[in-house]
């Protein structure tokens, strides 16, 4: 089973949709004990990333996530802000992240012609091998909304890069975590594809 993790943020019944097209049973939760019961987790999330480092906190869900990704070693997928609150923070705010990846967001720089937030299409260049970008295709085309970028201070924990003026990683891996700054549950058939990857492999 996989768990949406619920802390009060988060496109969470379009990511429910995508994961039970992919062949997933899926449930969205708050519950500490659902959430370590689960098989695999999926971290939404949109909007400020204080105000969902605050939301988490409060949800009482901070220490069983700790537990599943670090003791258990379950795979984690964070989908936009989810993914950034993997890192350690944002110039966005000033709260301190989960800390689970040695990264650190920040704001994209403004490109003459090019608008920041970066919203739409994007093609992706996968860095390194995973089960969740594996035989995408060269063509693989995700959606994007975001003003903020994550920046790795271990390069092997860039899984995939985009450009928007310049270029900026949009997918991270380190062992069973993982994040996309792209929203693949609304990235349509390559969304699709990597949601089926996620369901149907284990990551790290």
């Amino acid at each position: 089973m996989i768990v949406i993790v619920d802390y009060g943020v988060g496109n969470l019944l379009s990511v429910r949709n995508m994961l039970r097209k992919a062949g997933a049973e899926a449930v969205v939760s708050g519950d500490a004990g659902q959430v370590l019961a689960a098989d695999k987790l999926l971290l939404p999330g949109v909007g400020h990333f204080d105000y969902g480092m605050k939301m988490l906190n409060a949800s009482g869900l901070r220490e069983p996530l700790d537990r599943f990704a670090f003791e258990m070693r379950r795979p984690v997928l964070g989908i936009c802000l989810g993914a950034q609150i993997l890192g350690r923070g944002s110039e966005e705010g000033e709260a301190p992240g989960l800390g689970w990846i040695d990264m650190f967001c920040k704001r994209l720089p403004a490109t003459p012609g090019l608008r920041v937030p970066h919203m739409g299409w994007n093609r992706i260049n996968q860095r390194k091998p995973s089960p969740l970008l594996d035989n995408m295709g060269d063509d693989a085309r995700f959606y994007f909304v975001h003003s903020f970028c994550m920046h790795c201070a271990d390069p092997a924990d860039v899984l995939a890069t985009a450009e928007h003026g310049v270029e900026f990683t949009c997918a991270v891996q380190r062992g069973n975590i993982a994040g996309t700054q792209f929203h693949p549950e609304k990235s349509l058939r390559h969304g699709l594809a990597q949601m089926r990857a996620f369901v149907e492999h284990n990551i790290g």
